[in-house]
């Protein structure tokens, strides 16, 4: 008889002795090891002026600056996800992307609304719902740390073709799975949505 072992996950912030397990999670496929998670932090501008390295050191400056900005899933004690997650306030682009603004319902000044806005989940552990458990610690950690509205803006992969780097904002599906209201469908393969906490 065939038995598949479990695997353990646990999910850690992202502290900065945990800079080098950011590292790992990141690098495991996608963009992520070019973005650094900047994407989000950085207007288009200093997004498009800056190399890697830069936005690696970005990185690193976030994550020692604090709060921890994102948080790292562990598969048997290996760094194997990352879900960066924080108030919108910080994180430049949000204000700044039409299909966002058009359609959030929330004040852009309001630091109790939150967002999940990227997820990294290493080639060797996607489809293994690691990015479920991500987002479902992300909520709880939004939470405890003050939010009280949370939003998210995924890819509805039942919309068309989706390449897995698109993939950063995750899927519309786990999002809803999870509790989170559709607030607005502002492209066919783009939601945004939200879950009062």
């Amino acid at each position: 008889m065939y038995r598949r072992r479990m695997s353990t996950v646990t999910i850690n912030p992202a502290t900065p002795d945990r800079f080098a397990d950011a590292q790992h999670a990141l690098t495991g496929g996608g963009n992520g090891k070019s973005c650094q998670c900047q994407w989000w932090t950085l207007t288009n501008t200093e997004f498009n002026n800056s190399s890697a390295d830069q936005r690696k050191d970005y990185l690193e400056a976030e994550i020692t600056a604090g709060p921890p900005p994102a948080l790292i899933a562990y598969i048997d004690d290996s760094p194997s996800g990352w879900v960066h997650v924080g108030p919108r306030t910080k994180q430049a682009r949000i204000a700044r992307t039409k299909m966002i603004t058009g359609s959030s319902k929330e004040s852009f000044d309001d630091e109790s609304v939150w967002a999940i806005t990227c997820f990294v989940v290493r080639r060797e552990h996607r489809g293994s719902g690691t990015t479920r458990a991500l987002l479902d610690a992300a909520v709880t950690y939004a939470k405890e740390h003050g939010a009280r509205v949370i939003e998210g803006y995924p890819v509805d992969t039942s919309a068309g073709k989706t390449s897995n780097n698109d993939l950063f904002l995750g899927a519309l599906s786990t999002f809803v799975d999870a509790g989170f209201d559709v607030v607005d469908h502002p492209k066919p393969t783009r939601a945004v949505v939200a879950l009062t906490v």
